[in-house]
């Protein structure tokens, strides 16, 4: 199982250090993760993944080259067509073999209607299952899990939304049901932090050997 820290914004590089299969940088002004600052060398098996809010194809493209973001995670109202045309704009302006995917969140609370997922299949790389908040993310909760027990689609997923130290012992009651079989990783963040964009490495260290089934 792989992990995914999102809402990178201080302490990087002690983050990278501890090996998680991505790290995510929040390219949304109004998010107080907000990243627009200098990158240190990373392991390059540490993916850098650019969380977007409805933003437009052209900022989107400028984050990926600037940064070299292997993944786009769009966490706005964003439509199939406009993940086909990012997509398109992606491919046509990377060269070689590099490929750079697209996660395509859906926020998720009491219950969810699995048919909104139909349009994306061909539009996107991953979904992404966040809890439904105030905000587009980093809410601080997590939804009901039994939710995905009725999940249809073979594309992989990340799980996120609100997860924290506490829910190690849900999490590997979840990770052994069928529909934890197309789950691709674990999204965690604000249950990890000293401050917003801060992470507690001492944590997140025990939590990614964890969840990386080192238990």
């Amino acid at each position: 199982m792989k992990v995914k820290v999102c809402g990178m914004k201080h302490n990087i590089a002690g983050v990278a250090g501890l090996q998680p299969d991505y790290l995510g940088f929040i390219f949304w002004e109004s998010s107080p993760r907000y990243f627009d600052g200098v990158l240190p060398d990373l392991p390059p098996q540490v993916i850098k993944v650019g969380v977007f809010v409805d933003a437009s194809i052209p900022f989107i493209l400028q984050k990926m080259h600037q940064y070299g973001l292997g993944l786009i995670q769009l966490h706005g109202n964003e439509s199939p067509g406009y993940c086909r045309e990012l997509r398109k704009a992606i491919v046509a302006g990377i060269n070689g073999e590099n490929k750079v995917g697209i996660i395509k969140v859906f926020p998720i609370k009491d219950s969810f209607d699995f048919r909104l997922l139909d349009p994306y299949e061909d539009a996107c790389d991953y979904y992404l299952f966040d809890t439904r908040g105030k905000l587009p993310g980093g809410n601080g909760y997590a939804f009901d899990w039994q939710v995905l027990r009725d999940y249809p689609s073979g594309k992989p997923y990340f799980l996120s939304g609100g997860i924290g130290p506490a829910n190690l012992p849900q999490l590997r009651i979840f990770l052994k049901r069928p529909e934890a079989q197309k789950c691709h990783a674990i999204d965690v963040n604000s249950r990890f932090e000293l401050q917003p964009g801060l992470k507690n490495t001492e944590l997140l260290n025990e939590f990614i050997n964890a969840v990386a089934l080192k238990h």
